[in-house]
């Protein structure tokens, strides 16, 4: 293995803290999404805006990346004979199908990779909780089959055999909104917690970036000949998993399911060929394209060893003998869909973007502002150097909103 000399593996995660107040995290969503705050990192220059600006911020040079991702209602409360809860919360499905699309319409039974809350109390064999589906009684059960540290593999088991799993969530589960904001989900979150352009079902959390567009502002940054292009990363609970380790060397990176279309990796290479500014819209989006060089990068270099299945590893960035062109990475990405006939990549990201990463796809980001010592704060980092703490400490002094509900940011790297 070559370890190169910008490997993150002995970064102190020590390094990236910051005092965040709880008064600065942003509890509840504003009432009108466009009206957030806006920094913006140019140039090295920090300055700010309101989020409904950005059509002017931006120009036909930019190609903006949406995650179209939906969050799930997977949160399940079950409640015990002695009155205490067990919370399960639904990551991803494993048996009998293990994508997400077929997954929401199996019936009667399945299994899926779980969180559970208060696993120390869960005595019983099965699990049992009602709910109503259409103003009728249903009954739901659940049953742990295996567990690997704090991930359960969970069969579920339902009476009614004409309702989907899909149905049995939307009925009988609850919107898994961040344990920072330390609250239930109400009516409003079931709206304000959706980004306009989520289609996707699949996430546990949503890609927050996305939250501060409005329907409105899609289309005048559209008629302002703003071009984008979708994508879709189902955000893991391991979004919010923290360091614990002291450097990342033992920090294992949680992976999430991507899928991304043809036209949109056309549409990166052109954007690249034609040197415009590939924006993506949160650090979801960012792991994407990034991942998609490096996948393409891994078919030039190896082609004899990859799969069918769209893969990229915590710390294959770091460990490449040689490194292509980003349009010649995306050709092989292309190349390799056709000739495995597919029109949707699709598979699993482990990436690890940390100071040392050098960028291949991002030019800006627009992303909120993020929890000391993540692992997403660790991308910021990554992005825009040492000024992360003049970028944040403005943002603190200058009273923006912290978190998912939070303000955004607009940041360039350093040579746009």
């Amino acid at each position: 293995m070559n370890i190169q000399k910008n490997d993150p593996r002995f970064l102190r995660i020590s390094d990236f803290s910051y005092n965040l107040p709880e008064s600065k995290i942003a509890i509840f969503p504003l009432k009108k999404r466009s009206h957030s705050k806006l920094l913006v990192f140019k140039n090295k220059e920090i300055s700010g805006h309101i989020f409904a600006e950005l059509p002017k911020l931006l120009n036909q040079n930019h190609l903006l990346i949406f995650n179209t991702t939906k969050v799930i209602q997977a949160r399940l409360l079950f409640e015990r004979i002695s009155g205490s809860n067990i919370e399960i919360l639904c990551l991803e499905p494993i048996k009998p199908f293990n994508t997400f699309e077929q997954a929401f319409g199996v019936k009667n039974s399945c299994t899926w990779k779980c969180m559970v809350g208060n696993a120390k109390r869960w005595k019983e064999e099965w699990l049992t909780m009602k709910f109503i589906h259409k103003s009728r009684l249903e009954s739901l059960k659940a049953k742990t089959v295996n567990r690997t540290n704090d991930v359960f593999e969970i069969n579920f088991e339902w009476e009614n055999n004409e309702l989907t799993f899909g149905e049995v969530l939307y009925a009988a589960g609850n919107l898994p909104l961040p344990p920072y904001l330390n609250r239930s989900a109400n009516l409003n979150d079931a709206t304000s917690y959706q980004t306009v352009f989520a289609n996707e079902h699949g996430s546990v959390a949503a890609p927050t970036a996305g939250l501060h567009f409005t329907h409105s502002l899609v289309h005048k940054l559209r008629s302002n000949g703003i071009q984008s292009c979708h994508i879709t990363l189902h955000v893991g609970a391991g979004t919010f998993k923290p360091i614990k380790s002291p450097s990342m060397l033992n920090h294992d990176m949680h992976a999430e399911c991507i899928y991304v279309n043809r036209q949109c990796i056309t549409d990166l290479k052109a954007a690249v060929e034609a040197g415009k500014i590939i924006t993506p819209v949160g650090t979801t989006s960012t792991r994407t394209i990034e991942s998609l060089y490096w996948f393409g990068n891994n078919l030039l270099n190896k082609p004899a060893t990859i799969s069918k299945k769209f893969s990229v590893s915590q710390w294959q960035p770091y460990e490449q003998d040689l490194e292509h062109p980003v349009k010649d990475a995306l050709e092989a990405v292309l190349n390799w869909m056709d000739k495995n006939e597919i029109d949707v990549l699709s598979g699993q990201t482990q990436i690890l973007i940390a100071p040392g990463y050098l960028f291949k796809l991002t030019d800006a980001l627009i992303t909120n502002f993020h929890q000391p010592q993540s692992t997403l704060l660790l991308l910021i980092a990554a992005f825009t150097g040492e000024s992360w703490r003049r970028i944040y400490d403005y943002a603190l002094s200058n009273d923006y909103r912290f978190l998912s509900y939070g303000d955004s940011s607009l940041l360039y790297n350093n040579t746009i």
